[in-house]
């Protein structure tokens, strides 16, 4: 197959004849090898060409994500009955306002509030519950998320088993550290690279506007580390490795979507299959192929083939930061099906949102958004 970006002249990872790199080549390069030669024999690099590749695939991949959830999955759970639900809007009090921005309050706050408002306790409680209510993403909306996480993981995972089942290293990872770092990549390995990248670039952007979950911060941390090795595999020429990565960790998540989008239609039975399969593949994937084969790979069998190099320890410790987060959500996967299968309860997934919509009942809301409503009758002119 064709090279990823031919060129008559070839380059290293990094241009040459930028005066940093030649300062800092050792960061990059293997001891053993010098950049000259990597300029001979590496036929694919970095340059204006790959980033503009990047930026495009990354605008048509978040038209492409805009226009499924907005248009294609709305009808889609439309058709499988979820309901869009409409938020009912009350008018804001300044004063509650300001007591919920601070998102801690306790019961002597909110006698305080009662008594300076001039209202009841469970007044108060009932529109700081709604309001949290308002915060929180519809149904439909949840769903739509994860059918377009199920489509991209089901598209790639695909995609990266038929280009990588040929390859040497797919079936034996010390393919990865033969003859480095003279490996030229393919094309379907560099747009592999490229779709990869982008997506999670936008999933970084997107994730501070999307549904709210308990991992927040941790599913954060992990786009920023995949970025991060992304690129520094890309330049070091690692590429072989982390496309095993790649397509390992699609391999589950794709199950946890599933199961998420069963729940959301109220397809309870499915739903519990799917969490059974996607735990059954995340352990397999994520706690036992990912350590005992890509670590250890790394630690034990890329010393015996290829010189370090400073990068490479980072990548070393990035992926496993990596497994930190995967021991982190295992448990929280653990929690869920001891809760599902032993006590009758099921608190959304593992990756839950604050407060699911099913938690606010209709009379509630019905109840705060009367109670709210007469109170601004009232004292509109006062506060």
């Amino acid at each position: 197959m064709t090279s990823w970006i031919s060129n008559s002249e070839y380059q290293c990872a990094l241009p040459a004849k930028n005066a940093w790199w030649k300062l800092n080549s050792s960061l990059w390069c293997e001891r053993s090898t010098k950049c000259e030669d990597i300029n001979l024999h590496i036929k694919q690099y970095i340059n204006s060409q790959h980033v503009l590749f990047l930026f495009l695939m990354s605008l048509f991949l978040f038209i492409m994500k805009y226009t499924f959830e907005r248009y294609l999955f709305v009808l889609f759970g439309q058709f499988l009955g979820i309901k869009d639900e409409r938020k009912k809007k009350v008018r804001q009090i300044e004063i509650l306002k300001k007591a919920y921005i601070n998102k801690k309050i306790n019961h002597e706050q909110i006698l305080a509030l009662a008594k300076q408002l001039n209202c009841s306790e469970r007044q108060i409680e009932r529109w700081l519950r709604f309001n949290k209510f308002q915060d929180i993403s519809s149904t439909l909306t949840k769903f739509c998320e994860s059918c377009w996480r199920c489509f991209y993981y089901t598209c790639m995972f695909i995609y990266g088993l038929l280009i990588l089942w040929n390859k040497p290293w797919f079936w034996n990872t010390t393919q990865c550290y033969y003859n480095y770092p003279y490996h030229s990549i393919t094309n379907d390995i560099g747009w592999y690279y490229i779709i990869t990248t982008a997506i999670y670039l936008i999933s970084t952007i997107t994730h501070f506007f999307e549904t709210k979950r308990n991992d927040f911060w941790q599913v954060f941390i992990h786009h920023i580390i995949a970025i991060v090795l992304l690129f520094l595999t890309w330049v070091n020429n690692l590429t072989r490795l982390i496309s095993l990565v790649i397509v390992l960790h699609d391999a589950s998540e794709i199950f946890l979507e599933l199961a998420k989008t069963a729940r959301y239609a109220n397809y309870k039975n499915t739903s519990n299959i799917m969490f059974v399969i996607f735990t059954i593949s995340w352990i397999c994937t994520r706690i036992g192929i990912f350590p005992f084969s890509i670590i250890y790979s790394l630690f034990f069998e890329a010393p015996k083939h290829m010189s370090m190099f400073p990068t490479f320890y980072v990548i070393e410790a990035l992926l496993c930061l990596l497994f930190l987060l995967h021991l982190f959500w295992t448990y929280l996967i653990i929690k869920v099906a001891y809760n599902n299968f032993y006590t009758g309860q099921k608190k959304g997934d593992i990756r839950s949102d604050n407060e699911d919509v099913s938690d606010v009942s209709d009379n509630e809301i019905n109840s705060s958004v009367n109670d709210t409503t007469k109170y601004n009758k009232r004292n509109l002119d006062k506060h």
